[in-house]
């Protein structure tokens, strides 16, 4: 794995190979087969029946929280926006759908365009059991397209940033990296480092989402750069001559306690850190830190890395660790790799060319029809004690909430993307207002109740 060089007492990253990222244009394929079968045969039955250009409203929501988890962080709104701003079915698309629906199907979707609206809670905020994450009105033609595609990026991207929002928590303000690429799907690795960033990691290894997203990257060797060499002495010189005395050595490859000796050796005592992979990494950082020390590397830091996740950072609490590098659980959810997004028609347009309420009736299955609005009802302190969501129209602000959507959309224009640091700094204020329950690791209900204003779940 890639170790990156993490500064604590500056609380902010110092890598010899961390620069400020650009972000580069990649080629955009069409997001339009990104989607299920059965949207398509639903579009055909709809334009042939008459039905497909009546005004829709869908909804974007949980209707729970993943097992055990007390709050959700939204994630993926960026990724969704470029995606239905490349939902177009080209010539090369439409060849493949030439036996899936018929001649007058294939004509509609030729001139594809999104042109409705879509409304939404922004990247970074916190959610709940039946928040409304996305608002899509359109013609139900071009609104039932987007189901698929938008719940595979919403569902897995807030999956992350949720872990991620977690392990950031539990770190304090000791820094996070992600280094979980080789642990999953080469494209969920991006997004999961762009999502991972939202939540408050402070760098990835993954360079594709430096380039696509700006997300700052970070690495230096591993346990192969070690091996290469006659010896770890000839390893650790090769690294910190082109590195600088600044860089991240791993130590565990053999000894540890040698490793730690050479390194400060060929480094001296400005050696920027070591990582620590395997073992006991509570008792090897205890170690660690007592022989740099000694050997008055005082400033050297040291980060450990190995099958991290949030309750193992937490248990490093009073270890003397200076930074996480974690991959496989973060790149996985942590244990709960999707959030059971749903996207439902909640609204139709009715003969008299009025929206009209609609529903799925369900026992175990809710579903809540009309249009929904929501804001965060807080306290005076400033704590958040609800999620309050209104159907039909918008609950009323009792002066200290606050909303919660946000324009995305209009008429088939985005106009809600936005930098990843705003999100970024969303997420923390956003995260800041919930109870304090909410940063306990142990599995408990939502730390706030979701308040329906209107109508009761059919």
């Amino acid at each position: 794995m890639l170790g990156p060089h993490l500064r604590v007492r500056r609380l902010r990253v110092v890598d010899a190979l961390t620069i400020p990222p650009k972000v580069g244009r990649v080629s955009a394929p069409s997001t339009a087969l990104l989607t299920d079968h059965y949207e398509l045969t639903m579009l055909q039955a709809a334009l042939a029946g008459g039905t497909a250009h009546r005004r829709a409203v869908f909804e974007l929501f949980p209707r729970r929280l993943p097992e055990g988890r007390r709050y959700g962080v939204v994630a993926g709104v960026g990724r969704a926006l470029d995606a239905i701003e490349r939902f177009r079915f080209d010539d090369e698309v439409l060849e493949v759908l030439h036996d899936v629906v018929d001649g007058p199907t294939l004509e509609w979707l030729s001139t594809y365009r999104f042109t409705g609206d879509v409304t939404g809670y922004p990247e970074g905020e916190m959610y709940f059991p039946y928040s409304p994450l996305l608002t899509v009105e359109a013609s139900f033609a071009e609104a039932v397209l987007l189901e698929t595609v938008l719940l595979s990026v919403l569902n897995h991207d807030a999956a992350i940033a949720s872990a991620a929002s977690r392990m950031t928590w539990a770190a304090g303000d000791r820094p996070c990296i992600e280094m979980g690429s080789r642990r999953t799907h080469e494209e969920a690795a991006v997004a999961a480092a762009r999502a991972a960033y939202i939540a408050g990691f402070v760098t990835t290894s993954n360079l594709a989402a430096r380039q696509r997203y700006g997300v700052p990257t970070a690495g230096t060797s591993a346990h192969s750069f070690t091996l290469l060499h006659d010896s770890e002495r000839e390893a650790f010189t090769a690294q910190v001559e082109s590195l600088g005395k600044g860089t991240t050595l791993l130590v565990d490859t053999y000894d540890i306690e040698e490793a730690v000796r050479l390194g400060v050796e060929v480094a001296g005592t400005d050696l920027g850190a070591v990582r620590i992979d395997s073992g006991d990494l509570g008792l090897l950082a205890q170690r660690v830190r007592a022989q740099l020390d000694s050997l008055g590397a005082t400033d050297t830091r040291i980060v450990v890395t190995s099958d991290l996740d949030e309750h193992a950072i937490a248990a490093l609490a009073a270890a003397p660790v200076d930074g996480y590098g974690v991959g496989t659980s973060l790149v996985t959810g942590s244990g709960h790799p999707t959030c059971g997004f749903v996207y439902k028609l909640v609204a139709r347009e009715g003969a008299d060319g009025e929206l009209v309420s609609v529903a799925k009736k369900s026992k175990d299955k809710i579903s809540i029809g009309g249009r929904k609005y929501a804001l965060r009802r807080r306290n005076r302190a400033g704590v958040a004690e609800a999620e309050v969501v209104g159907i039909g129209e918008p609950p009323v602000d009792d002066g200290d909430d606050r909303p919660l959507l946000v324009d995305l959309v209009r008429g088939g224009e985005v106009v809600g993307r936005e930098p990843l640091e705003t999100s970024r700094d969303r997420h923390t204020r956003a995260r800041d207002e919930l109870p304090m329950p909410a940063r306990q690791m142990s599995r408990g209900e939502p730390v706030i109740p979701t308040i329906h204003l209107g109508e009761e779940p059919h």
